[in-house]
């Protein structure tokens, strides 16, 4: 059932592709999207009519490398919990992220076709989840979480685990089929080691060639794409001169990597607050003594990785990747960036930069006229400060998802 229509009324609208914001517009939602943007626009019938007083009308925040399954930095020893407990944290997790601005998130590792459902239906309040099911690893891999003395292998269909172990073409072409049968929006596949698994190191590199290009082209099949997990630059280049489309972390690319980058029109979706936190909370949040070893290798040459890829033009969406206790960090995303880019292309990377890479162009991340009405009031200016968004509980003064007014504390 849809709501009444909105009126937001004299607010700054940002356009974010622009940089340029609208005085003293008004927006009118009405059957979930955005009907009109102008000024002194005419109340429809029954509408509800919000005065946002001056302040800032920006789209709904997109955050497109979260695991909102992640109740623990102990991916290993979650995937031992009920499922039912998984969800009951799932939900508080989901719920958290609207209050803070994100009405679109893209899981890359747990999330499935029920969780997605389920903020659908209105059953559980939180962002629209685009997901890509179980993210795909080799044996001994970054979504292998065995420990080295543990040889039995469960690949937690059901329950709360981020990945599924599978090695060889054919195993691969099935494992990759049948997340896409799920309804997966991508297919993560592991391309190098990383921080959360036990067993790989940062450096190594993660299926054969023949392996990775046996998911890309079954991605491509179903009209859809591959993300790849990457921290070195062999690992990153190699993935994109496969074929795969986004690199999530890339925190030691190079030269080559931003060439490649530009050159196959692929995104880079940095995740730096996670590496700040996983140092400073990491033990307290379960992460494993082995896993924190490896922090340091990652966290020093983050800044230097974005600014090396915003400085050659590469499409740079935004991600967080915290996990467990350290979700209630997502938005400190937005200071970090904030070193190294402008505002406003900080701002463009949580919403039409990753709309696009979410295939939702035109539908997320802008205001106008047709597109959802996902919309944040906001106090300050977050194309000139990303700090302003860094603190959503003090600057996000309202959320509307989907028509809806979901979070008004404008009083």
């Amino acid at each position: 059932m849809r709501a009444s229509p909105l009126v937001l009324r004299n607010g700054q609208v940002c356009d974010v592709e622009t940089q340029e914001v609208r005085n003293g517009h008004d927006v009118v939602v009405a059957d979930g999207r955005v009907q009109e943007v102008g000024e002194g626009l005419t109340t429809p019938a029954g509408a509800d009519e919000i005065d946002v007083a001056g302040r800032f009308v920006i789209p709904g925040l997109i955050d497109a490398h979260v695991h909102v399954t992640a109740g623990s930095a102990d991916l290993g020893r979650q995937a031992e919990d009920s499922p039912y407990y998984v969800a009951a944290q799932t939900s508080a997790h989901l719920r958290a992220m609207l209050r803070r601005g994100f009405t679109t998130v893209r899981d890359v590792g747990g999330a499935d076709f029920g969780i997605a459902r389920a903020v659908r239906d209105g059953l559980w309040a939180g962002p629209r989840v685009c997901f890509g099911g179980k993210a795909l690893s080799p044996t001994g891999g970054h979504a292998d979480l065995r420990g080295p003395g543990r040889q039995v292998l469960d690949n937690h269909v059901c329950c709360a685990g981020i990945g599924v172990v599978c090695d060889g073409v054919d195993a691969v072409r099935r494992a990759a089929r049948d997340q896409l049968r799920t309804g997966a929006d991508h297919v993560k596949i592991m391309l190098s080691g990383g921080v959360a698994s036990p067993t790989d190191r940062i450096d190594s590199l993660q299926f054969s060639a023949d392996e990775v290009s046996a998911v890309v082209e079954e991605a491509a099949n179903a009209n859809r794409y591959v993300t790849g997990h990457a921290y070195t630059a062999a690992a990153v280049n190699r993935g994109l001169e496969l074929g795969v489309r986004c690199i999530e972390h890339g925190n030691l690319i190079d030269d080559e990597s931003v060439r490649l980058f530009v050159e196959k029109d692929a995104f880079l979706v940095p995740t730096l607050v996670t590496y700040e936190y996983l140092r400073s909370e990491g033990a307290d949040a379960g992460l494993p003594a082995e896993s924190q070893e490896k922090v340091g290798i990652v966290l020093d040459a983050g800044l230097e990785a974005l600014e090396r890829a915003w400085r050659g033009c590469v499409n740079i969406a935004f991600g967080t990747d915290l996990l467990g206790s350290m979700q209630v960090h997502q938005s400190e995303e937005f200071r970090i960036r904030g070193q190294v880019q402008p505002a406003a292309e900080v701002l463009r990377s949580a919403t039409v930069v990753a709309a696009e890479l979410l295939g939702l162009v035109g539908e997320a991340g802008i205001v106008a006229e047709g597109a959802v009405a996902d919309l944040l009031v906001v106090d300050g200016n977050p194309l000139e400060d990303a700090g302003v968004l860094a603190q959503p509980e003090r600057n996000v003064r309202a959320v509307v998802q989907d028509g809806r007014v979901v979070v008004d504390e404008l009083a």
